[in-house]
């Protein structure tokens, strides 16, 4: 399993230094969260475009990143974060009106498409797009709301996921990433990743005041090796 950091732990002000000691850690992939202020439960508002076209230009092409949509208008917007310079967009099925048009839309511009569903909603919402998906995010906790505990009883989407996209690739079909994002540390990050997780999203869990980007990674990967 693969880390990617969130970045909104992260001392804005000393955006750009978070950055360079994500990737000299190691990090090749950025999760970028925007939230409109609206479709979040605690109407936080995030960044846009302009600040992930700086990060696109602070890191150049060698750097993978995705854009995490948690608002009301993505089928109207998203291509402001394409232009912008991300590799991938990630909505939600919740807030998406037509998705299977948005995949297409996306993927015309050679942009790779995620949908993401919140821990409530029922895997069946997402289903029937995994051949055309390039990534399935499955939340572990309620998007925008601050001090929650990661959510095991999540565990019956992801190996749910895991089974239906293993069962696609051997048909010779798409292989979607699964991805899990939402209270990941290094006590639970063992777990996650024997239920079938490719990708896990890691806030405060890699930045934070206890240590380095690469202190906490290493402390991860440690973790991860013993299984």
């Amino acid at each position: 399993m693969d880390v990617t950091p969130s970045i909104l732990t992260a001392d804005f002000c000393k955006l750009g230094e978070t950055l360079d000691e994500a990737i000299e850690a190691g990090i090749n992939w950025i999760h970028m969260d925007v939230m409109d202020g609206n479709w979040v439960i605690n109407k936080t508002i995030t960044f846009g475009p302009a600040i992930i076209r700086s990060v696109r230009e602070r890191l150049g092409d060698e750097v993978f990143i995705d854009c995490h949509l948690m608002i009301n208008n993505a089928e109207e917007t998203w291509i402001q974060y394409v232009d912008a310079g991300v590799d991938m967009i990630i909505a939600h099925i919740e807030a998406v009106q037509d998705f299977p048009n948005l995949i297409s839309e996306v993927q015309s511009t050679g942009t790779q498409i995620g949908c993401v569903l919140n821990p409530d909603t029922e895997i069946e919402e997402v289903m029937p797009l995994l051949p055309d998906l390039d990534l399935v995010l499955v939340m572990s906790v309620v998007p925008g709301k601050g001090g929650q505990s990661f959510i095991p009883e999540v565990e019956h989407k992801v190996k749910a996921f895991r089974e239906a996209i293993d069962e696609q690739e051997n048909s010779g079909g798409k292989t979607p990433i699964l991805m899990i994002d939402g209270g990941i540390k290094h006590h639970n990050a063992a777990m996650v990743s024997e239920w079938g997780i490719d990708i896990a999203v890691v806030g405060s869990g890699l930045i934070n005041d206890e240590g380095t980007i690469s202190q906490n990674l290493l402390r991860i990967n440690k973790v991860l090796e013993s299984q």
